[in-house]
C-alpha cells in the first residue's frame, strides 16, 4: 500500500516529495511520477490518519518543516492472556457423550467436585451426583468416554481443574490439622 498512501500524502498534505518518499519507501521520482498523474493510475488513495499510521499533528509538523521525517504512529498494544471462555456450540450428536464423559471424569478424577465436571462437560450439577451415585436414569447403559478426545474441552481445561482440586484437597487437609491441634491444645 505504499503507493496509496503516497498518492493520500501528495494530494491532501503540503509535504515534500522526500519526506513522502521516505515514509512510504519509495524513490523520490516515483512520488514525483504520482503527483503528475503518471504513476500510480487507477490506484485509489490511502489515507494514513485513518488507517492509523500517522496523526495530523505528525503531518502539520512535518509540513512546517522540510528536513523533519514523518515518523510512523507507535501503537502500544496491550496483550492480555486472560481468555474469555466462550460456549461453543455442541453438535446435537455429541450431546449424548456428555453422561459418558461425567462417567469418565467420575472414574478417573475422583478428586473433582461435582460442580467441577458439571463446569467441564456442561451438564447440571444433579445429573453429575446422580451419576455418581448411580441413579441417573441411564446409567447401565453409559459408557465412560474421553471427554478431551471427544472435544467437549481441552486439555489445559482438565489439568486446571485437577490442580484446582488438588490445591483444595491440600487446604482441607491443612484445616482438619490445625482443628487437631487447637483440640489437643
Amino acid at each position: 500500500m505504499p503507493m496509496a498512501t503516497a498518492m493520500w500524502l501528495v494530494e491532501n498534505t503540503t509535504l515534500t516529495f522526500k519526506q513522502i518518499a521516505d515514509f512510504c519507501k519509495l524513490h523520490e521520482v516515483e512520488v514525483q511520477g504520482i503527483a503528475d498523474g503518471e504513476v500510480a493510475k487507477g490506484i485509489k488513495a490511502y489515507n494514513p490518519i485513518i488507517s492509523g499510521q500517522l496523526t495530523r499533528e505528525e503531518i502539520d509538523l512535518s509540513s512546517k518543516d522540510e528536513n523533519r521525517p514523518l515518523q510512523i504512529k507507535n501503537f502500544d498494544v496491550e496483550i492480555s492472556n486472560s481468555e474469555k471462555k466462550i460456549k461453543k456450540y455442541i453438535p446435537l450428536s455429541k450431546r449424548q457423550d456428555k453422561p459418558d464423559s461425567a462417567l469418565w471424569l467420575l472414574k478417573q478424577h475422583s478428586i473433582l467436585k461435582d460442580s467441577q465436571v458439571a463446569k467441564l462437560v456442561g451438564i447440571t450439577k444433579s445429573s453429575v451426583t446422580s451419576i455418581r451415585n448411580k441413579s441417573y436414569w441411564n446409567y447401565n447403559n453409559l459408557n465412560p468416554k474421553d471427554p478431551v478426545a471427544l472435544n467437549l474441552f481441552t486439555q489445559k481445561d482438565l489439568l486446571d481443574a485437577i490442580a484446582k482440586a488438588e490445591r483444595r484437597i491440600k487446604r482441607e487437609k491443612k484445616e482438619k490439622e490445625r482443628a487437631i491441634q487447637i483440640n489437643k491444645s
